[in-house]
């Protein structure tokens, strides 16, 4: 009677999980539908369609069009092992894609109906309506969206199927070219500045957007890339882990050195706005490396991590101010300072550590989030204002120097804070495969089982929300000569809650994962500052599909990468052999 069991169950299978598939899709598609539609209203499309991607072939506003239907086909048709036949799998991804462009479709209907919807929705407006409709116009408009939707739900349906190299590597190259196609003019203009490149900036790009012919080499490029790599990146890697020690040394060593000339030479090669652009990340960097000690290492939710940047500007800001108005203006150099700021901002990590040693979690996220408001709001008050400004402030802030050399500029604070990373850099480094990083890596996977082995969590804990703090410190003490003036508003919520995305996005406990997150979620909206109004809704969009498509990161650490992947596969794994022991039972009572 076994075998009959077995041979019932598995049709089964196949009938029960076709039907739910085919349900998901459908609801992947609706729920795409009425994201578009939001995306659409709050004017992201309008406004979007301003910026070419490919010269007279494609916007970011009609990117996000029938960008929307391709995502909604590639999350109905991920899990497109369920099913062994192409044209099944092709079918989810275009119902999905159907539903979320009859969506769009409908919105584009019902706004060229009712004019009066924009007393309502002002950006549903008839610009709108033409750029739903592809520029055609209505019906032909309407139609044609439906057949782009649905053929890019079928196309996203049809990547699941191609190898992982291919399926990977076509992924990069559309994104890569996309960023690329975001950032022309200030490429261009770049490029423009050395005669040299001149030629290469012609071909890649037009006075608006990229060049139909430089957009499918840089696309071609990024393939080939990650094609050849792929397939040989592995025996690279092996090959110089085989060099001897000497050799693998001068190797690294002539890394670090080419690498050394390039950030040396990087704000002179990319001009005044670009240098700006990288102070701003450079300053996130720092204080995303900090709070990767406190969540990445320790595993310590810090939502009030804003409060330790305060404290570094606005003891710099007291001790090298010339301002009369100030109580304890100092008239220190920055230099001077600097030790007092790092030191303040330590012990700031230590009176917020004492108290939580026993919080753990959600519970430790909000004592430290009230924490930070207490410092924004401390420096705000009437009652501190003769020593910390009130809302006026700190001003007269003078700029970091060394002998007659000021950092003065963009251009050369940029050094500065570059000091600052590499020696965060090295400080995360040598904690994190010491006896301390051990520690706070075994602390962060359970508690009580660290202070089983012997780990002192007192001691544990406060090492890494002081060393966290200083980073911080020095980030805000940077910040504040900078803009020589500060005020309490810099210092708000958001600051922390962008400090965490740069960690959870880049890769928490990953030191190239935050410089990567940073460049992402700092240095990308800072060129687009066209489209700073939707800044909080990417990071949200950006939060969200990161959490489905990669929960580890942009550049995980290997052994968070492992454990996450092993933990999903012996879920996936318990799930499936719950399904088929009981669709078994199920095929022996019939």
């Amino acid at each position: 009677m076994t075998t009959p069991t077995t041979s019932l169950a598995q049709p089964t299978t196949t009938l029960a999980t076709a039907p739910s598939a085919w349900r998901d899709a459908l609801r992947i598609g609706l729920i795409g539908g009425v994201c578009a539609v939001l995306v659409a209203l709050i004017g992201m499309i309008e406004a979007f369609s301003n910026r070419n991607i490919i010269a007279g072939v494609i916007t970011l506003g009609t990117l996000l069009i029938i960008g929307s239907a391709f995502l909604s086909g590639y999350f109905a048709t991920r899990s497109a092992s369920d099913s062994p036949r192409a044209a099944e799998v092709i079918g989810r991804g275009a119902l999905a894609g159907l539903m979320t462009s009859l969506f769009l479709t409908l919105l584009a209907l019902f706004v060229n109906a009712v004019p009066t919807i924009r007393s309502m929705f002002i950006n549903a407006s008839p610009a709108l309506v033409q750029l739903l409709t592809l520029g055609q116009g209505m019906p032909a408009g309407n139609l044609l969206l439906l057949v782009v939707g649905t053929m890019m739900g079928a196309l996203a349906g049809l990547l699941q199927l191609v190898p992982p190299v291919f399926h990977r590597s076509l992924i990069i190259g559309v994104v890569i070219t996309i960023l690329i196609g975001m950032m022309q003019d200030l490429l261009r203009v770049t490029f423009q500045n050395w005669s040299a490149l001149r030629p290469v900036s012609n071909f890649f790009f037009t006075s608006n957007g990229l060049a139909p012919a430089g957009a499918a080499t840089i696309f071609a490029l990024a393939i080939v890339f990650n094609v050849v790599w792929s397939q040989r990146g592995d025996r690279v890697r092996a090959g110089i882990r085989s060099l001897p020690p000497a050799q693998r040394r001068a190797l690294n060593l002539g890394l670090v050195i080419f690498g050394g000339i390039i950030l040396l030479a990087l704000p002179w090669v990319v001009g005044l706005f670009f240098s700006e652009v990288l102070v701003n990340v450079g300053l996130f960097v720092l204080m995303a490396l900090g709070l990767n000690i406190v969540v990445g290492f320790a595993g310590l939710l810090d939502l009030g991590y804003v409060a330790f940047y305060a404290i570094g500007a606005y003891m710099i800001g007291l001790l090298t101010s010339t301002s009369k108005e100030i109580v304890f203006a100092g008239g220190w150099s920055f230099w001077a300072a600097l030790p007092f700021a790092i030191a303040v901002a330590i012990l700031a990590g230590a009176i917020l550590g004492i108290p939580v040693l026993k919080i753990r979690g959600d519970y430790l996220a909000i004592v430290t989030l009230g924490f930070g408001e207490i410092i924004r709001l401390l420096a705000q008050s009437d009652f501190l204002k003769p020593v910390l400004g009130g809302s006026r402030g700190v001003e007269l802030i003078p700029k970091p120097a060394i002998g007659p050399f000021e950092f003065a500029g963009p251009q050369e604070l940029y050094y500065l804070i570059l000091a600052g990373c590499v020696i965060a850099v090295f400080v995360s480094l040598r904690l994190k495969d010491s006896r301390q990083g051990r520690a706070w890596m075994a602390m962060r996977e359970d508690e009580d089982v660290a202070q089983t082995m012997g780990i002192n969590l007192v001691n544990t804990k406060l090492l890494a929300f002081m060393i966290g703090a200083s980073l911080a410190g020095i980030a805000g003490a940077i910040f504040a000569s900078k803009l020589a003036i500060i005020y309490p508003h810099s210092f708000n919520l958001l600051i922390s809650i962008l400090v965490l995305a740069v960690v959870i996005i880049g890769g928490m406990g990953s030191i190239p994962g935050v410089i990567l997150g940073a460049l992402v979620l700092v240095g990308l909206p800072e060129l687009l500052r066209e489209f700073s109004d939707y800044r909080l809704l990417l990071y949200g969009a950006a939060l969200v599909l990161m959490m489905l498509v990669r929960p580890e990161g942009l550049w995980p650490e290997e052994a968070r990468q492992r454990e996450l992947h092993e933990a999903e596969e012996e879920v996936s794994l318990s799930e499936k052999l719950a399904d088929d022991e009981e669709l078994a039972r199920e095929g022996a009572t019939g």
